[in-house]
């Protein structure tokens, strides 16, 4: 056997160990990782933000997901978004309030990680993005509350819409605003961060 063939076959084994649909094996171990803070966060960290709506609870799990996906891509910003909910269908939250916490995530995720991945170094295009993710949450939210809420809980559309104004629109506009100034702050050193474990692949 030639010595370049034993070196191209050490070089396959070798892309097979560490690569799995071009995700390197480092890079799924740190994803692992963001997905079980994440649930940790939805879990023990939830806290409501608006003065008598005591049922529309906050958590940051949505910026690791958002930390993800523009480190990583959309795709593992998708993961991170829905992976650490699922946690929830053993909960009292149940199948509602996972659905919810998954659309209100992925919402907001998948359109800055599509303008921000490749662009890090950007603040301009860092607070493009999140401002573009943070008016497509905000949006899809109420939209899914419209739809979603009345199947799973039983109350009435114009009951829905009754809470829009008070309550929905508020709520969602306070958690993107958290988890957008959050994700500016401290974007470039998480970024860096991320971007340094997974060179070690």
């Amino acid at each position: 056997m030639s010595t370049a063939h034993t070196t191209h076959q050490s070089h396959a084994v070798h892309a097979t160990s560490t690569s799995v649909n071009g995700w390197s094996t480092k890079k799924i171990a740190i994803l692992s990782m963001l997905c079980a803070v994440s649930a940790i966060c939805t879990l023990v960290l939830q806290f409501p933000v608006l003065p008598g709506v005591t049922f529309l609870k906050y958590d940051p799990s949505g910026i690791i997901a958002l930390l993800a996906g523009i480190a990583y891509g959309p795709a593992a910003g998708a993961v991170v978004s829905v992976l650490p909910y699922l946690v929830h269908l053993a909960t009292e939250s149940g199948i509602y309030g996972t659905v919810m916490a998954i659309l209100a995530t992925l919402t907001m995720t998948l359109p800055a990680a599509a303008i921000i991945h490749g662009h890090t170094t950007s603040t301009k295009v860092m607070i493009f993005g999140l401002i573009v993710g943070g008016i497509c949450s905000v949006i899809a939210c109420i939209g899914d509350n419209l739809v979603v809420t009345p199947i799973y809980t039983g109350m009435s559309i114009d009951a829905v819409i009754g809470l829009i104004l008070p309550a929905l629109l508020p709520f969602n506009i306070v958690k993107v605003l958290i988890n957008g100034i959050v994700c500016a702050l401290i974007g470039k050193s998480a970024l860096r961060a991320l971007n340094v474990f997974s060179s070690h692949a």
